[in-house]
Parts: structure tokens; sequence; C-alpha cells
């Protein structure tokens, strides 16, 4: 039976949601057609009418996951400032959620080891990213730098969480009053 270019959109859709989870949970080698189709309730047969390759959907979820967030961030620091941005993405509700919070934190550390096409993805929406999280009248290297701050104590916070949760307390609280 065909299937209308509505549920194909749809599915696509669902496809890209369920890559760009398992994307912040796993990082990009994480990011199985098998494990994606699963969890976007569709068969593992699917897959390749949307996506040629497991590389591509990560390089399109990636892309997705920063353009998310980069509207998230642009109304953010629109609404509160840099600094109340900073509050809220250093809070621990953020450490916790890792499947649907911040693509950068959660997978920085694993782009330099992928392909081409998943390495470029990130950086054009890295550079998105930081651009729209610069606010008028803010000077750009201290924009950038604050920027890479709350990245960083989000990466080593989740990183000690498990371990050591004061530690991970400590990080995101220093990272925001500075």
């Amino acid at each position: 039976m065909k299937v209308s270019a509505a549920k194909k959109a749809q599915n696509r859709e669902a496809i890209l949601a369920a890559a760009g989870r398992l994307l912040r949970e796993k990082g990009p080698s994480g990011v199985g057609v098998a494990e994606v189709m699963a969890s976007a309730g569709m068969t593992h047969g699917g897959f390749y009418g949307h996506f040629p390759s497991r590389e591509e959907l990560t390089a399109v979820a990636t892309a997705q996951a920063l353009q998310q967030a980069t509207g998230y961030l642009a109304k953010a620091v629109s609404d509160l400032g840099l600094e109340g941005f900073a509050r809220q993405y250093l809070d621990k509700a953020h450490l916790e959620e890792v499947s649907r919070g911040c693509p950068i934190a959660a997978t920085a550390t694993d782009i330099p080891r992928q392909p081409d096409p998943i390495r470029a993805a990130f950086a054009k929406g890295l550079r998105g990213y930081l651009e729209a999280g610069i606010p008028e009248g803010t000077d750009r290297a201290v924009a950038l730098s604050r920027h890479c701050g709350l990245i960083g104590a989000l990466i080593l916070a989740r990183a000690v969480a498990d371990e050591d949760r004061a530690l991970a307390e400590e990080l995101l609280l220093a990272a925001q009053s500075s």
C-alpha cells in the first residue's frame, strides 16, 4: 500500500525525533538504525525510504537538534538575557534531562571522531547557536566565552553526576555565578 506524502513526512519527523533523543542519550555513534526505527514505532525495513544511510540520518538529526536548540536559546536570551539563560541552562533539571537537553553538551566530545557530514552539520549548527546567543550590545568574545563556560560546566557536571552528585551541583552553581 502506498503511503501518502503527508504520512511519509510525518514518519520522517518521527524518525528524526527518535534519532534526536538517541543522539543526546548515546552520542552520534549510538544512533543505530534498528533502535531509531523501533523508537519511532516503525520497522527497520522502512528506514531506507527516508534516508540513504545511518550517517545521513545522524547528520540530519544533528542539524535538526542544533536548530531546535538555537531557537530555544534565541528566545531564552531575548526573554531572560544571557545571565537568566545561564541560570536556566545550568539548573538541576537540565543535568538530568539528557534526552531533551542541549545537544551540544551531549555530543561535543564525540563529534571529532565522526564522518565529515556529521562534523559539518555540528559545526554549522554550533555557529548558528552561538550567533543566536549573543545579545545585542554584548561583546562577542565575552558572550562566546560565557557560552563555552556554560556548555563545559554541563558536560563536566554530567560526567560526574552519578559518582559525585555534590561536585556536579557545585560545578553548575559555580558556572552560574561566573
